[in-house]
């Protein structure tokens, strides 16, 4: 088959039969182009998925007539800096937050621009605000209707409001795209239970035969909550599929109604004012039995497909993947087709790990072979985020290092839950699976870090040590390539709070530890000096103005390197003869460098620009304990 003659003739079959009234003369010549340049991308994505669907072309109408329908909705006022590459800058500094955990509603978040503004955000992601079921909803990631806003927390009108408040501040909004689930309260689900055949097609209904084949070879999410990937209906006599929570139905790919069903929530979002969405649990999306129903190939062509539906509809979105799985997997998610930008999870996870063992070789020899990624595409680097902390490293690389990778991580799960003699860590453990004992960690920064131990225990030395690490930790995160992403309360020093076991809704779900109400009381210590909080929002924010300033820290060329101590990792980036070496100590002890730095940086001296010292390199070789070097 001669593939780009039959989409050409396809498209303009559709051509010919879409309604282009509601558009000017100059918006269907925009249109136009934009289609001609997207749709055989989005065809070649489609056809492998839904080829053998008599009703393509109905639905190929259908999708191409809602952008054409989308092109007049009116979106909040947008962002001045139209750059193709706006995310490559220096400038870009982010942060996560649940709306009402740092203010009380979409109104009064507006009140907290200002304090974006004095920390130098200007890329704010939004956790899940849409209407989701009372009580347990998993943070919000079980949506009932992506078209209204949780009563909580406003009206649509007030997330418009915001997104042109922050626009107008040069800040970009981030929502989350919950595309692999809806909740059960759905209104497709709805109709799904009442015995509706066409919605039950929008999910994944099926015999315990079935059922159990596929258990057979999926992994498990969430082993506390429930064992398998299935919940039984009983007024069905089905099991329907649940990756995650028994309120989490996963959506039906293989149907092509649902594609073009998500594909229009997924503009309704974008008509809120969004500059970026992150795919929630994108390597779940696609489903074949004998498999592991993860990063399968079509689910690549699935999300490629949703790409091309955004470049034509919405070029000015970009999308964010959130792909929490093996390193070599989460690096195919990524390229200028498909997720322009990423998530790091395994040089958090990695930091995490060389902070508790003192030794940064995993650490090197991991991002030696991930860390590289297409050319225009780009890292969120983060320290912690909304979720848990898990060990998603390539055992591979551990096994040669001599590491066995079930040992090691569980060392790391009894480290950071405080379960391994002199460990610094205040940790909670997360969805321990009963049959293995592995589990995934959770706890603020600040927490892990050391400093409630510390606090406790009112220790000085332990306390030093801590703020060192949190401080090493972000000047690794705001000098790597790309956005760094901080968690609300992290640039706060915010300690693990345990009142969520007094909420029934939350009490079996660890996360919440480390998802605070923040009060006035909070954001009080941190503008006092005398407190580890003031210490820690202090830090943050001299970090996040230096990198703002230097140009720097947008330095296209990246290269790791070895100073001959396992205690160190170190790396430059490199800008035309301009170069910035940053050197990280992981432990608490003096180490020395066995090459000379004048060698790598090709200068005799340089700036150390978090202190703003004048450092001789040609004799300077050891690094203090837990510091970091930001040379220039």
């Amino acid at each position: 088959m001669d593939f780009s003659f039959e989409a050409q003739k396809t498209q303009q079959r559709l051509l010919s039969e879409l309604d282009f009234s509601p558009l000017t003369s100059k918006q269907k010549s925009i249109f136009t182009a934009r289609l001609e340049t997207n749709f055989k991308p989005l065809f070649e994505q489609l056809f492998p998925l839904y080829q053998h669907h008599f009703d393509l072309h109905f639905h190929l109408k259908t999708l191409l007539q809602s952008f054409i329908d989308f092109q007049k909705k009116k979106r909040p006022a947008q962002i001045k800096d139209k750059s193709d590459f706006w995310f490559e800058s220096n400038k870009n500094v982010g942060m996560a937050v649940y709306v009402d955990l740092l203010a009380d509603d979409l109104g009064s978040l507006i009140d907290k621009i200002p304090y974006f503004e004095s920390l130098g955000i200007n890329y704010l992601h939004l956790m899940p605000l849409y209407l989701a079921p009372e009580g347990n909803s998993d943070g919000g990631y079980a949506i009932s209707d992506y078209r209204t806003v949780s009563p909580n927390l406003g009206t649509n009108k007030d997330l418009k409001d915001l997104a042109s408040a922050l626009h107008k501040k040069g800040i970009r909004m981030v929502l989350d795209f919950v595309f692999n689930h809806t909740s059960d309260e759905h209104r497709w689900a709805a109709a799904a239970k009442s015995g509706d055949q066409e919605y039950q097609d929008y999910y994944h209904f099926m015999g315990e035969q079935d059922a159990m084949e596929y258990n057979q070879t999926v992994r498990e999410i969430f082993p506390q909550i429930r064992r398998g990937s299935f919940t039984y209906l009983p007024a069905l006599d089905r099991h329907v599929w649940t990756t995650f929570n028994s309120f989490q139905w996963d959506l039906n790919y293989a149907n092509p109604a649902v594609f073009v069903a998500v594909v229009e929530e997924m503009l309704h979002l974008i008509l809120n004012g969004c500059d970026v969405l992150r795919l929630d649990a994108l390597a779940f999306v696609w489903k074949e039995k004998g498999t592991v129903c993860e990063n399968l190939p079509k689910a690549h062509n699935l999300i490629k497909a949703f790409k091309a539906c955004l470049d034509i509809a919405a070029p000015q979105v970009v999308f964010k993947s959130e792909a929490i799985v093996h390193p070599d997997e989460v690096n195919k998610y990524i390229g200028t087709d498909e997720c322009t930008l990423s998530y790091n999870p395994l040089m958090m996870a990695l930091l995490w790990e060389s902070l508790a063992t003192r030794q940064t070789s995993l650490l090197y020899h991991s991002l030696e072979r991930s860390f590289k990624i297409p050319e225009h595409t780009t890292w969120v680097n983060y320290i912690r985020c909304h979720d848990d902390i898990g060990w998603l490293w390539d055992d591979a690389i551990s096994g040669r290092l001599g590491m066995d990778g079930f040992g090691h991580r569980r060392f790391l799960n009894q480290f950071y839950t405080g379960q391994f003699e002199g460990s610094f860590a205040a940790g909670v453990p997360f969805q321990e699976n009963p049959v293995n004992g592995d589990c995934r960690v959770c706890g603020t920064l600040a927490s892990l870090a050391g400093v409630e131990n510390a606090v406790a225990a009112d220790d000085p030395v332990l306390l030093d040590h801590a703020i060192k690490r949190i401080r090493l930790l972000n000047g690794i995160n705001f000098a790597m390539p790309g956005i760094p992403l901080l968690y609300q309360g992290d640039d706060l020093g915010v300690l693990n709070n345990n009142d969520y076991l007094n909420d029934p809704s939350k009490a079996e779900d660890s996360r919440w530890v480390h998802r605070k109400k923040l009060t006035e009381q909070d954001f009080a210590l941190a503008q006092d000096i005398k407190t580890p909080q003031g210490n820690i929002a202090q830090l943050v924010q001299e970090m996040i103005q230096i990198r703002k300033a230097n140009p720097l820290f947008a330095a296209p060329e990246f290269e790791l390197v070895s100073l001959g101590s396992p205690h160190v990792f170190a790396f430059k980036r490199q800008m035309g003869d301009k170069t910035l070496l940053v050197i990280a100590n992981m432990s608490e002890h003096l180490v020395s460098f066995e090459r000379p730095l004048n060698s790598i940086m090709q200068k005799d001296s340089a700036h150390n620009l978090l202190n703003k010292a004048v450092v001789d390199l040609v004799t300077l070789n050891t690094i203090e304990p837990l510091d970091i070097l930001w040379l220039a």
